[in-house]
């Protein structure tokens, strides 16, 4: 085996290590593998690491995460950067609190427990509360979280959903709230599911029980069904299923006054069908609201038998419509708030009236309105924030919330309405961080793509910052899936930030940012737009002087992953550093596993000749040639079940045989690990301090 070089570089006063040869990677067997899309054939040499369950693959993990704890191990100030990032951690976090019944319920951090723990009190409010859940005690090592949670009407029983080891499969228990015990309902095999209470008992989505004994096949046949709390799983009632559309996914709602049982039908992330029926009228049918999938609805509140439905039908930025469902086609659809300029990204209802929660520019404005959809007032927020929660009941004379900047931690308010009209936001949680965030500042630029578009694009750093051309950068994007990527604090982020960092988020098209044709205008065929949008950003910022390209590193997860994938492949002189992140990196199979298929909307499909055209052109592991790339690190977890780690199994496996020059090309795969909800603070912790261990060493940044 060779060995890792090393010579010293000497900038100035400061000395730093620099690989110039690149560790013996573990020998990875290819295998003759070709498929054959429409003419074109495509070699997959590295197929058999598609089986995560094998003892090859199992072996090959082993071997991979050797090389990289090596790697790691030898960067000097590791260790530091974990125990900042552990004291940066340790701080109290809580959720705006909700109320069921004569309950508030919230969730509480004390600062470094592995999951958030849930917390009620009676008839009032978050002064001191009694634990109702711990999921820390679910487990030894933290890595069974809460993935839902459903409270009845008259907060007699909490539902409650656990994820193990990260992964989509989730089991639901019940509990008597008053006494704190479990009842004996266990309900398995749930996966993408809402939870839906009705009087005593609730309808959630599941699957049946895979057969091929992996997580990681495709997912087929929802069904939707109803549990009466106190019987076994066996005895629950089929409400909707459907054997003619296996790839249909179904998701139950039901209104605050339990009327109405909403089905959302979905056969992509993006349009839904939807189903509603009158659960006050005995055994009536289903009656349809959307029978395409073009379009996305979301059934906000009712009032009788009127439904306030959220929707994009003829309005890509979104409106608010009145649907009467005792005539529920045709003239019944009334606008209550018509499209603006600027993007609906939410409405609650609080003291008979309706709050609009607006993204402009990608941060948040509150405005509220009559009833009958008249515009009465803004209410005041800070500028470049996310309005991250609210919770609001129709009657009630206050809503909580919570606001996040990308220099402060997430805030909790509530807001109390006056009969004067002098109604007050009072602020009911400010954690306390050691973190300096008064020293800091964001910016929001907007850049030119390649196709001349403007892109938006914040940028933290701190206050007194000189452009220098050489400060170190890091840019995270995704663009994708009508996701908006919207201001947001991170213990992590803030640890760059202190070391002179400068911290940059592109918010690129395929996004949720503007909407719908913002979203439309990166997916499929247009899908280079996303990647054109992020190559311009990080030239912007070089080209500004924030940064130089040798001091760029760049960072996505998921669709994000794919998003670093392409880019490198496309421009890999464009960074020094690249952190994909369980990543979909495999675009002609992804769809071929879990949940994929439904990434169809906006990837396209390699079974469609023009779509499969499109997809091998920037597909990142059918681009990786005899190239210098930056220094990589590929991040996955073994027990990925939304985007399986084969994508980054194999991109990092091709990336090590055709990697060229003096930059390591690493995976770390993180074990007993999923696609990151739920991950336990320990995790997180130990896979952030190895991220900036390896971004600072890279960028020879000394800490």
């Amino acid at each position: 085996m060779r060995k890792l070089l090393s010579f010293i570089l000497i900038t100035g006063n400061c000395i730093y290590a620099q690989d110039i040869l690149n560790f013996a990677y573990p020998a990875t067997k290819k295998v003759k593998q070709t498929d054959d899309y429409f003419g074109t054939k495509v070699e997959d040499p590295y197929r058999w690491l598609e089986d995560d369950n094998s003892a090859e693959t199992k072996k090959w993990v082993e071997e991979e995460n050797k090389v990289t704890y090596a790697y790691l191990s030898t960067i000097p100030y590791r260790d530091k950067i974990k125990g900042r990032l552990k004291e940066l951690w340790n701080y109290e976090k809580q959720t705006p609190s909700f109320k069921r019944g004569d309950r508030f319920f919230w969730y509480k951090n004390d600062g470094l427990q592995n999951q958030s723990v849930l917390y009620t009190q009676k008839d009032t409010c978050c002064d001191k509360g009694e634990i109702l859940l711990d999921p820390n005690t679910l487990s030894n090592d933290g890595t069974t979280s809460l993935n839902s949670i459903s409270i009845s009407k008259n907060s007699q029983y909490l539902a409650y959903g656990i994820s193990k080891a990260g992964s989509d499969w989730v089991e639901v228990h019940v509990m008597d709230i008053s006494t704190k015990k479990d009842l004996p309902d266990v309900i398995k095999w749930v996966k993408f599911s809402g939870i839906a209470w009705k009087a005593n008992g609730f309808y959630y989505s599941r699957y049946d029980e895979p057969k091929s004994g992996t997580y990681t096949a495709k997912n087929e046949y929802h069904k939707v069904y109803f549990h009466t709390v106190g019987t076994t799983q066996d005895k629950d009632q089929l409400i909707y299923e459907s054997k003619d559309h296996p790839n249909w996914n179904f998701s139950p709602q039901t209104t605050h006054d339990e009327r109405f049982l909403i089905i959302y039908v979905h056969e992509s992330t993006s349009g839904s069908m939807v189903m509603v029926k009158d659960l006050s009228k005995g055994n009536s049918e289903f009656v349809g609201i959307s029978q395409t999938f073009q379009y996305d609805f979301n059934v906000e509140e009712n009032i009788g038998s009127n439904l306030f439905v959220r929707t994009n039908w003829l309005a890509p930025k979104y409106k608010l419509v009145k649907i009467d469902m005792n005539k529920p086609q045709g003239d019944s659809w009334k606008d209550v708030i018509g499209e603006k300029a600027d993007l609906l990204e939410d409405v609650a209802f609080c003291n008979n009236k309706i709050l609009g929660n607006y993204l402009k520019d990608v941060s948040s404005h509150l405005y509220l309105f009559k009833i009958d959809g008249t515009f009465e007032k803004e209410i005041p927020l800070p500028d470049y924030c996310k309005l991250n929660e609210i919770h609001a009941e129709r009657p009630a004379k206050f809503f909580t919330y919570s606001l996040v900047q990308f220099t402060s931690p997430s805030k909790n308010y509530i807001h109390t309405f006056s009969k004067d009209g002098k109604d007050t936001s009072a602020l009911t949680f400010k954690p306390k961080i050691e973190f300096k965030s008064d020293d800091y500042m964001t910016e929001q630029v907007f850049y030119e793509s390649k196709d001349g578009t403007k892109i938006p694009m914040f940028i933290t750093y701190k206050k007194g910052m000189t452009k220098t051309g050489n400060n170190p950068c890091f840019l995270y994007g995704y663009g994708g899936f009508d996701i908006s990527v919207t201001p947001n604090f991170s213990a992590s982020n803030a640890l760059f930030l202190e070391a002179g960092g400068i911290y940059a988020v592109a918010n690129l098209r395929g996004g949720g940012e503007y909407g719908e044709d913002w979203h439309k205008a990166g997916t499929k065929c247009r899908k280079q737009n996303v990647f054109d949008d992020f190559i311009a950003a990080a030239k912007y910022l070089v080209q500004t002087r924030y940064t130089t390209f040798d001091k760029l590193a760049i960072h996505g997860r998921s669709n994000g992953g794919l998003l670093i994938g392409a880019v490198i492949t496309q421009e890999p002189s464009i960074a020094k550093v690249a952190l994909p992140t369980v990543g979909v990196l495999d675009m002609l199979r992804f769809h071929k596993f879990t949940i994929g298929r439904a990434w169809s909307v906006d990837y396209g499909n390699s079974e469609n000749k023009e779509e499969f055209e499109c997809l091998y052109k920037y597909s990142p592991l059918h681009n990786l040639k005899k190239k210098v790339y930056p220094a990589t690190m590929v991040l996955t977890g073994d027990h990925d079940d939304r985007v399986v780690p084969a994508h980054s199994f194999k991109f990092a496996a091709t990336m090590q045989e055709n990697a060229s020059g003096i930059h390591p090309a690493l995976i770390r795969i993180d074990v007993n690990a999923g696609h990151g909800a739920g991950k336990p603070t320990s995790k997180q912790i130990d896979e952030f301090g190895d991220m900036w261990s390896f971004v600072f060493y890279n960028l020879n940044m000394v800490y």
